[in-house]
């Protein structure tokens, strides 16, 4: 095939590229790797620890590595394919992603699906950037749009079909594979989606990307695994000196990364793409945002984390029938997404404290739903209406969030606060998974992590983790309230 090389601002004068579509719909088939992975794995956790051996801490790596590496990666992945193809750079992420599940689906110690799941992460950090980076490139105006908007509508849906198909995979127990089949079910997708690129898929990048800033992506990525690290370790350590050291170095190194960056100046013979757009975190409409959606991700990956193992454990449900009950929280979500943009141009930052006001407030209903659970068992419907809840307030919440982020931004940092903002994410679903799974497992008796029957004691430490979710959205409200009072502008 012919390479083509583009830029954005090419637009209205370069014709449309012939096969665009086919080749959005093949990159988003392999970004649905990555948007499943995010959540297939969380019902399969009390499975893999039981089967491996896993100890507490190794189940919180098993979620926390894969966002991690993700987190630590997105940004320099998005610079790399920027100078150099992004292409090239979604084949490797298609290809590495398959080999990595390849190898944690056959990995035979928790160390080992540690490793593999933070590879893993990376190599979806090489493959996501160049799919959005594409879209900019390939298509204008509405149907620009539209490409969005279908990349919107499949992380959606993958979200709520991720818990199920982690579920059936889990029980369905194909081959003898049990929870393995959750990893190795994107191997035949890698194959596919990496045949189809190579073909369908055209060559960009941008003339004008700079050099990546390969030492501040490492400082990056080592705070980053600075700060999760004693948080997981530290309650099995008896939280030792060292770890509230590394703690603090990691803290330490992502503010010092940040005052050096600020302080950069633009110079003409300069050649390498600043890390962090230093203009964008002096906007309140952008540093609040990238606050809430940190916050959120605690919450949201901190709550699935430790709600799928108490139902197995102390509820005693299969995987299939704990995905099953978490689609009420998809289904909440499903109902608001279509109308929160609208209501976000129309009302303002009001819509975005009303979102996490409502998961603050559905995530109570579940923890009162699971404090009346201490005596017996409590079902799945007294559960129902506050995940209902909870997930309409994520419509209301998410769906304008990145919009009143990257509406505020100057277009020519656009792209840098998008990784800015995504990797906010990733590394908010890591230190969630490791401070509130911290808090869960240091109110669970010794042995009683895994799902053999009933538990008082997973009970209790789904009580006392659950104030933390609740006030984390909380915390999201009153941010919320200090965000711009316009900030939501139509999108393109």
């Amino acid at each position: 095939m012919t390479a083509t090389t583009t830029t954005p601002e090419a637009g209205g004068t370069a014709a449309p590229h012939p096969r665009r579509w086919a080749a959005a719909v093949v990159m988003m088939v392999a970004a649905l790797m990555d948007l499943l992975d995010v959540t297939i794995v969380n019902v399969a956790i009390p499975s893999i620890g039981r089967d491996l051996g896993a100890s507490e801490s190794a189940l919180q790596w098993i979620v926390s590595a894969y966002l991690l590496g993700f987190a630590a990666t997105l940004i320099v992945a998005g610079h790399l394919g920027d100078r150099y193809g992004r292409k090239a750079l979604f084949l490797a992420g298609t290809a590495g992603f398959g080999l990595a599940s390849l190898a944690c689906g056959i990995a035979q110690s928790p160390g080992q699906l540690v490793a593999a799941r933070a590879v893993q992460g990376v190599m979806a950090a090489l493959l996501i950037p160049q799919v959005l980076g594409s879209f900019r490139t390939l298509f204008h105006g509405k149907e620009r749009g539209a490409a969005f908007g279908m990349y919107g509508a499949v992380a959606g849906f993958a979200s709520a079909i991720g818990l199920l198909l982690g579920g059936l995979l889990t029980d369905a127990d194909l081959f003898g594979w049990g929870w393995r089949s959750v990893f190795l079910v994107n191997i035949p997708v890698a194959v596919a989606t990496f045949v189809a690129g190579a073909v369908l898929v055209p060559a960009t990048r941008e003339r004008s990307a700079g050099r990546p800033d390969v030492l501040g992506s490492l400082v990056l990525a080592g705070a980053l695994v600075a700060v999760v690290l004693p948080l997981v370790q530290g309650r099995a350590n008896g939280w030792p000196v060292w770890g509230w050291v590394c703690l603090g170095a990691g803290v330490a190194a992502l503010a010092g990364l940040g005052v050096v960056e600020g302080r950069r100046r633009p110079h003409p013979s300069a050649r390498t793409t600043p890390l962090l757009p230093a203009r964008a975190f002096k906007l309140p409409a952008f540093s609040v945002g990238v606050l809430v959606q940190l916050l959120f991700s605690v919450g949201m990956q901190g709550f699935f984390l430790v709600f799928a193992i108490w139902l197995q454990g102390s509820e005693g449900y299969t995987p299939m029938q704990a995905g099953v009950v978490t689609v009420a929280f998809s289904v909440g979500g499903f109902l608001t997404a279509p109308a929160a943009d609208g209501l976000a141009v129309r009302f303002g930052r009001l819509v975005l404290v009303a979102g996490s006001l409502l998961m603050a407030g559905g995530f109570a209903w579940v923890w009162a739903a699971v404090a009346d659970a201490s005596a017996a068992h409590t079902g799945a419907w007294p559960l129902v209406p506050g995940l209902l809840v909870a997930g309409a307030g994520l419509g209301f919440l998410v769906v304008p969030l990145v919009n009143v982020v990257l509406s505020a931004v100057p277009a020519d940092i656009a792209g840098g606060a998008s990784g800015i903002f995504s990797t906010a994410q990733q590394f908010g679903g890591a230190l969630g998974a490791a401070a509130i799974g911290t808090v869960f497992f240091s109110h669970v008796p010794a042995g009683e992590h895994g799902p053999s029957g009933t538990s008082s004691g997973l009970t209790d430490a789904l009580g006392a983790a659950m104030p933390w979710v609740v006030a984390g959205f909380a915390l999201c409200a009153a941010l919320c309230l200090a965000l711009p009072r316009r900030a939501v502008a139509h999108a393109e």
